[in-house]
């Protein structure tokens, strides 16, 4: 759980360099190659500079890496790069643009192109820590208060080297025997006055105050004290303890919010999850239409009713929506009495068992997918009834509809999938749903769908 980062303040020059490589490493290519670039190659580049900077967006690429691993930087830049090269093919396709244009060339430009992106980021990176090394570009800082969060702030600051933050220690006005100093991994160094009196006579760039929300009074006492003082003043309060889920600083006008329950999808990131799912949806049911055609046969031939179920479920913010799969019982309940699918159920037919089992019942739900109800990774949604059941007795139930339900999960690829007929079960799939929210990414998507190819289709909980 985190409070979303803002943007590096070098972000422009990051986008505006990226660019450039992207552009210049094209040119690259060509010349390698001896290939002219025409009018169909400025096409490409002009796409490829637009949609780069759409998908960078979208899994936040230009924000601020200071307290992250090179690694993870790297990862989310290629996630980047193929999403908008994938976009690119895409695009050519159904436009249908005649463009001529050579194939080894894009495919040396879309391996070269990435392996300059991650260059240009390492000598920066190397450059910084190099000029903290030298003592440039450092900070001094001071904790008010020895806390659960005022330590666990002390550790991250040992921890990230590259912050070039250097921590004189912890002033707190309790006496020091009160104080866990076994915890403490800096000095402690006297009380809130001394603090004030430390800032003042010294160079100290950070003042940090680290108290629970209850001692208010306080806070607001030693933030007017150290008014008195050029040191930036943060405030580190101990939000944490409310499970935050996507939360993210706010202004509304000049008034400062903090979300403390929200959705990872706001603005770029909508598009990218809907176009994610038109995309992937679109060549999945091409793909099994065959599969489709011959499980609905199979339906309509082994007993009597309708093909495709529908069901009332809860969608986006809670609102109603209608599922559909292949009907796998001899019963439609969708009334205030839904009863689960147990072990050896009897309502259930011999087919229906089977297309339950191999999880063949879910696939008309790629047309929900189309349709803009479902999405292919979320949440899987309960019946109604159910809703209503658990959202009593689980905590945070509701929030799982803050995003679209999904056909698959994170809950079920990781072991909870099926019959929830413990409350523990329950509270488990809503934790990873919980999880999935709070951490979602096109690439964590991807990896979910990955992993139901090999783990989420079948199961011993599928009946």
């Amino acid at each position: 759980m985190e409070i979303k980062t803002n943007s590096t303040e070098f972000s422009f020059l990051y986008r505006a360099a990226d660019c450039v490589i992207i552009l210049l490493s094209l040119y690259i290519c060509a010349k390698a190659q001896y290939v002219e670039l025409t009018n169909a190659y400025i096409v490409i580049a002009t796409y490829s500079v637009v949609l780069f900077l759409l998908t960078s967006e979208s899994v936040g690429l230009y924000r601020s890496w200071r307290t992250s691993k090179m690694s993870e930087q790297i990862m989310t830049l290629l996630c980047s790069w193929v999403m908008m090269f994938a976009a690119i093919l895409l695009v050519n396709y159904a436009i249908s643009f005649d463009l001529t244009y050579s194939n080894a060339l894009l495919k040396v430009w879309f391996i070269f192109t990435p392996i300059c992106l991650v260059f240009w980021r390492l000598i920066i990176m190397l450059a910084k820590e190099k000029a903290r090394d030298m003592g440039y570009n450092r900070r001094t800082a001071v904790i008010i208060g020895v806390t659960e969060n005022g330590l666990q702030l002390a550790q991250e600051l040992r921890d990230n080297h590259q912050l070039g933050i250097d921590l004189v220690g912890f002033y707190d006005d309790r006496q020091p025997d009160r104080l866990d100093q076994q915890q403490m991994n800096a000095t402690l160094e006297g009380n809130a006055d001394e603090a004030l009196e430390y800032v003042r006579g010294n160079h100290v760039d950070h003042v940090y105050i680290a108290m629970p929300m209850s001692a208010q009074s306080r806070i607001a006492h030693y933030l007017k004290e150290f008014s008195d003082t050029t040191a930036n003043t943060y405030v580190v309060p101990d939000f944490f303890v409310f499970n935050l889920i996507q939360s993210r600083i706010n202004v509304i006008g000049n008034v400062p919010t903090l979300s403390v329950h929200d959705t990872p999808f706001y603005g770029g990131t909508v598009w990218l999850k809907r176009l994610q799912d038109i995309i992937l949806s679109s060549l999945i049911l091409v793909l099994i239409s065959p599969v489709l055609v011959a499980v609905a046969l199979g339906v309509k031939l082994t007993s009597a009713g309708p093909v495709i179920f529908k069901q009332k479920r809860y969608g986006l913010d809670g609102r109603q929506i209608s599922v559909w799969k292949f009907r796998s019982m001899t019963t439609m309940e969708n009334g205030n009495e839904v009863k689960q699918a147990t072990k050896n159920d009897a309502r259930v037919t011999p087919f229906g068992a089977f297309i339950r089992r191999t999880s063949l019942d879910e696939l008309p739900q790629f047309i929900n997918v189309l349709q803009g109800r479902m999405s292919i990774v979320g949440p899987r949604p309960h019946a109604v009834v159910h809703n209503e059941q658990y959202r009593v007795i689980v905590d945070r139930y509701m929030l799982r509809h803050k995003v679209k339900p999904g056909i698959t999960g994170l809950a079920q690829v990781s072991g909870y999938r099926g019959e929830t007929d413990t409350l523990e079960k329950m509270e488990k799939r809503v934790e990873y749903d919980l999880r999935y929210i709070d951490s979602w990414s096109t690439w964590l998507d991807l990896k979910i769908i990955f992993m139901t190819v090999f783990k989420g289709f079948v199961g011993k909980t599928a009946y």
